[in-house]
């Protein structure tokens, strides 16, 4: 199998929503996305499955051994290889990928969310450096559009955590800083239990607005210039936003109710995303993720 192969299978297997977004992109740009996501999943993976920490701490440390050998011209597997030949055409930072994995070591060390600026921090190692390495494929002239694919990725990441709120908890993950848990007095069994009081509910709900507010700061911070080449994160931003409209919908109750997408469902918004921004370059139509 070659290397991207590889990555088409670990990207198209994961059932990722980043997929769907990838198959409007050009063909070398959809091989270095892959490459990226496939390292993604990789230490996601190993943050998410493998239960003893220390075991964990010691696979995520051959991936960043492996990121340097790729950064040096000598990787050993499939995804450092295709994130070597995606080298060769964009710049990808190596200190944006050791970021990546500063937050999958967060998980796995079991390191408390306390405060916001601590649920910041994690949304930007996971979700802001994808989004900074992901426009260095898509391409883009604004440095505004940095600070729209970190906006993004905040509220991508926060809609992740609204809807895996019951599969965290039971990993033991409590994503929503502790000082807000206070504030609106919800305990860290009732997260456990999944005991939707009307507590938890206004402090789920509160952590919606704050996601659409994330969604509604990044489209604010779109150049017009760069709108084009940045239709990728706009089909990824449609596709999550559906997510959280959707557990909008039922109250933020995820242990009741399935938050999912299906595939169909997700190519039906990409396809949709994408001819909105195909006929809004001749119709002047604004940037949105609703549709």
């Amino acid at each position: 199998m070659t290397p991207a192969k590889y990555c088409e299978n670990k990207t198209r297997g994961s059932g990722s929503s980043f997929f769907y977004a990838f198959l409007f992109l050009p063909d070398e740009k959809k091989r270095a996305m892959m490459a990226l996501y496939a390292f993604c999943r990789e230490v996601d993976d190993i943050a998410d499955e493998v239960q003893d920490p220390e075991v964990a701490m010691r696979k995520l440390q051959f991936w960043r051994e492996e990121i340097a050998r790729t950064f040096a011209g000598k990787p050993n597997h499939p995804v450092g290889k295709e994130l070597h030949e995606a080298c060769r055409h964009y710049r990808l930072s190596e200190n944006l990928l050791t970021d990546i994995m500063d937050g999958m070591a967060m998980d796995i060390a079991g390191l408390p969310i306390l405060k916001v600026e601590d649920l910041s921090q994690y949304c930007y190692r996971v979700a802001g450096t994808v989004g900074l390495l992901s426009i260095e494929i898509f391409g883009y002239t604004d440095n505004k559009s940095r600070e729209f694919s970190t906006a993004l990725g905040e509220a991508l990441q926060l809609t992740n955590i609204l809807r895996d709120v019951r599969e965290d908890a039971m990993r033991g993950r409590i994503y929503i800083p502790q000082e807000d848990r206070i504030r609106f007095a919800v305990t860290d069994q009732d997260f456990k239990d999944g005991s939707l009081t009307p507590a938890m509910q206004a402090l789920l709900s509160d952590y919606g607005s704050r996601a659409e507010d994330c969604y509604k700061k990044a489209l604010a911070l779109l150049p017009e210039v760069d709108r084009k080449n940045l239709g990728a994160s706009l089909i990824m931003g449609a596709i999550y936003h559906t997510h959280l409209k959707k557990l909008k919908a039922v109250g933020f109750d995820c242990w009741r109710h399935n938050i999912r997408l299906s595939p169909i469902h997700k190519m039906w918004i990409a396809w949709r995303a994408w001819r909105y921004e195909k006929r809004a370059q001749t119709t002047g139509s604004p940037a949105k993720f609703g549709y």
